[in-house]
């Protein structure tokens, strides 16, 4: 049996993963939506940005089928270059994971393009190795409800961890008098949190009688 995780995700202790967020691959998701898909990517992209964790991009078949990477996500990490493979599989790419290795964080947070593939076969692979594993489930899909669903539940009882992109934000800021990264997170709410943003909005305006976001960050209250 796994030994049960009991330390929280910081950010000197994790890498974010994101596998094969490319058209292709998007089209035949249909266990989300996929502009919702694409907001919690990038939610969760930016949270890794915000808090300075390590980030690996990799794509599959990007000229031959699946297309490039999305732009939103890659103009993120200027300069990154995606880790191109031929595997489903992330883990049987020796790039891949000399990557995982060269970073030596144990913690992986994962969100991939299929759930049912791009996610469980690297997922119980690096479990294998040793790692712990957050599979990001709101920011990951499958080909259908069933496929995501039966995928998260194969890796949870490998041993991986479901979360959601929000949680991983929120577990990486967690005292919100960690003033170096509370304007950042909170901008990241307001654009990518739905309710929770709003009501981060609502409170602002409406009980602190700031002005709106964003000229609120602008002028710096």
């Amino acid at each position: 049996m796994p030994q049960p995780i009991r330390s929280l995700l910081d950010p000197t202790n994790c890498t974010i993963i994101f596998i094969d967020h490319q058209p292709q691959m998007t089209f035949g998701v249909t266990s989300i939506d996929r502009q919702l898909l694409l907001n919690n990517t990038i939610g969760l992209a930016k949270a890794a940005k915000v808090f300075n964790v390590p980030v690996i991009l990799t794509t599959v078949e990007t000229e031959n089928f699946s297309g490039n990477m999305w732009p939103q996500l890659t103009e993120l990490f200027p300069g990154q270059k995606p880790i191109e493979r031929t595997s489903m599989n992330s883990w049987e790419d020796k790039k891949f994971v000399a990557e995982v290795e060269r970073i030596g964080r144990k913690k992986l947070v994962i969100a991939a393009l299929w759930t049912e593939v791009c996610l469980v076969f690297p997922a119980i692979q690096a479990m294998e190795a040793g790692y712990e594993v957050y599979a990001v489930e709101d920011a990951s899909g499958g080909t259908s409800e069933m496929a995501h669903r039966s995928a998260m539940q194969r890796i949870i009882q490998a041993g991986a961890v479901p979360v959601t992109w929000q949680q991983v934000l929120l577990e990486l800021q967690r005292d919100w008098a960690r003033r170096e990264t509370y304007d950042a997170v909170i901008k990241i709410a307001l654009e990518h949190s739905g309710a929770y943003g709003q009501g981060v909005e609502y409170a602002y305006t409406m009980v602190h009688k700031q002005p709106p976001y964003p000229e609120r960050l602008k002028t710096g209250h």
